[in-house]
């Protein structure tokens, strides 16, 4: 199989959370288990950070996978999910897993992935851990795809775990209130192993604080941390994310770190992992910027960011998946701004005519775009150069315009 003919199959034949939504989830570990078994346990020859968390835990898992690079360590990097490429979910060093690893693993394995009846998560963790291994890695960071406790990359043994904002996301799946999604973040806590909060929230902590003591696991609230460190991940609430990285570093017994290697690692975070879609910004006259932000926590954030941009007129290129409580979000959107309603390119897409009559019930105004390219092709031609476009709502709508 070619490349693109191997993705064909991993996307099509097999189920995935991207695609169907919570169908396509299994609330058990056993295909991953049995699967790294047959891999003869590849997660068991390198040392892992896990990290959990509704919003902030790509950032972050970036974040650390950048200063231990600084480090001058072999760095692998899991992150989920993509949005260019399929290999950016399998990175060392900031380089994707080559094309021909990606095949060459696939054609393998095939017969077993078909008679398994894996999914697209449990195949791809599997790959990871396989590839991580092969290359040797001193360490690789683990970022979870969704939840905590059932996710299959919660077969690992981590030197240290880090959870960081907790907030209302995949509530059909987590549980409908901060202190039941905190409980499955929490599933990745483990017996006798530092664990690192990143912010406090008076409902979860309790919850962490609760199983962390049942676990003796040494617990960090990295909220206290004093810090100076700058990123190049841009937006303010990154400081979180680096109290949440510095405290976990600290905890992190066996490597060396130092006062350089933080800095530099934090500052170069874009360069050395080629992150994309975090407050990025991708055109200037007028200015064009997109971010993944998708919930309420994570768009109130970017929002309130900016509102400390100079400008204008705001254009807003936006679309969702269908399983987001829209009069929750909604509301956190100006009504002076000039909408372009879209629907990303998946099944779980929304309808952007639909999204369009919800908007209308919280003054948000605009018009219809039958693609994504559309909404922001007709954004440039009605916008000035001292405007600005935003591109968002959903990972699937950046991941188009990138």
């Amino acid at each position: 199989m070619t490349y693109p003919q191997t993705l064909d199959w991993m996307f099509s034949r097999l189920p995935m959370y991207q695609k169907q939504g919570a169908t396509a989830l299994k609330p058990k570990l056993t295909n991953t288990i049995a699967f790294c078994q047959y891999l003869q346990n590849p997660q068991r020859h390198f040392k892992t950070i896990h990290v959990a968390g509704t919003n902030g835990k790509g950032s972050s898992s970036h974040m650390l996978a950048s200063v231990l690079q600084e480090a001058g360590y072999k760095v692998g990097l899991y992150t989920s999910p993509h949005l260019v490429d399929f290999r950016e979910r399998i990175k060392i060093n900031g380089i994707p897993i080559p094309q021909k690893t990606v095949v060459h693993f696939i054609e393998k394995h095939k017969n077993y992935l078909i008679e398994q009846e894996l999914s697209f998560f449990e195949m791809t963790v599997g790959m990871a851990f396989w590839y991580f291994k092969e290359q040797k890695v001193d360490i690789a960071v683990i970022e979870v795809g969704l939840g905590g406790r059932f996710d299959s990359t919660n077969i690992i043994d981590p030197e240290v775990s880090l959870i960081t904002n907790i907030g209302l996301d995949h509530t059909d799946i987590l549980g409908a209130t901060i202190e039941l999604i905190a409980a499955e973040k929490a599933g990745i806590i483990k017996q006798n192993t530092p664990v690192v909060i990143s912010e406090f929230n008076p409902l979860s902590f309790p919850v962490f604080e609760a199983i962390a003591k049942q676990k003796n696991a040494p617990l960090t609230l990295a909220d206290k941390l004093e810090v100076h460190y700058k990123s190049d991940l841009l937006g303010p609430y990154q400081l979180k994310n680096i109290k949440g990285v510095v405290a976990t570093l600290s905890q992190l017994k066996g490597f060396h770190i130092n006062e350089i290697h933080l800095k530099k690692g934090l500052e170069n975070t874009v360069k050395n992992t080629q992150l994309l879609g975090r407050w990025q910004k991708i055109g200037s006259k007028p200015t064009v910027l997109c971010d993944t932000a998708h919930n309420e926590d994570g768009l109130s954030i970017v929002l309130a960011q900016l509102k400390q941009e100079t400008y204008q007129k705001l254009h807003i290129v936006f679309g969702f998946v269908k399983d987001k409580n829209l009069a929750s979000i909604l509301p956190l959107f100006p009504k002076n701004a000039t909408y372009y309603f879209c629907s990303p390119n998946i099944s779980r897409g929304l309808d952007a005519m639909a999204l369009k009559e919800k908007a209308a019930e919280f003054e948000l105004d605009g018009l219809v775009y039958d693609s994504v390219s559309e909404a922001l092709i007709a954004a440039h031609k009605n916008a000035t150069i001292q405007d600005f476009i935003y591109v968002g709502g959903s990972t699937f709508v950046v991941a188009e315009v990138l």
